[in-house]
């Protein structure tokens, strides 16, 4: 079997309805998502969220821990619950075949070679500001950042650009970054704040508005 035949694969068992859901509402979620949560985000029964939240693992799009939660423990706590989080692995098809990543690395090295940071920065900001965002956290989400709520702070579950961010961390996060500064506008403030299995930018609101 072929990359691209995996990939079909994979993103097949998605053409379901129920588990298009199931996915977006465990990829987007911030911690591990169990059964019970799955199965009232999506509006089905447990039985059922369960049947495809398990096709998702098969398929290589969902990944499963099992774990009892915070206080029970011991004799008696009975098994541990199955809790389900998006999986690393990317899929993508393009038919006819495209290599839009291949064009990205390859211009990536050049501007990094060249020392080209602060004119990269300049034109992400000026592509995030000629798209002004009257609803950010929307806007985030519509562009596949899929932002979370914590506390005070906007947090990105997902970052866009993460395999070239894994290739080039300084020139494409701080493209990131310059992008949604200009994205956000006046009413938020993006700073770099990087941490595990998410993007390096988070936001918080400015007090005047």
């Amino acid at each position: 079997m072929t990359a691209e035949d995996s990939s079909i694969e994979a993103l097949g068992a998605l053409a379901d309805p129920v588990r298009r859901a199931l996915y977006r509402y465990v990829a987007g979620a911030p911690e591990e998502v169990g059964r019970d949560a799955a199965a009232e985000a999506a509006g089905v029964s447990r039985s059922l969220a369960a049947f495809h939240l398990d096709k998702l693992v098969a398929a290589g799009l969902l990944a499963v821990s099992y774990r009892r939660p915070d206080g029970r423990g011991g004799p008696g706590a009975g098994r541990p619950a199955k809790l389900y989080r998006r999986a690393e692995e990317e899929f993508a098809v393009a038919l006819p075949p495209r290599d839009y990543g291949g064009a990205g690395r390859l211009l990536a090295e050049v501007v990094e070679r060249a020392g080209l940071d602060r004119e990269l920065q300049a034109a992400a900001r000026a592509a995030g500001s000629a798209d002004p965002a009257p609803d950010v956290p929307a806007a985030l989400a519509e562009r596949g950042y899929a932002p979370f709520p914590d506390g005070e702070v906007v947090r990105l579950r997902n970052c866009p650009f993460h395999a070239l961010a894994e290739e080039f961390p300084a020139l494409v996060c701080g493209m990131n970054l310059a992008l949604l500064e200009g994205l956000a506008g006046a009413e938020w403030t993006p700073v770099m704040d990087p941490g595990a299995g998410r993007c390096c930018v988070a936001l918080s609101k400015n007090n005047n508005h």
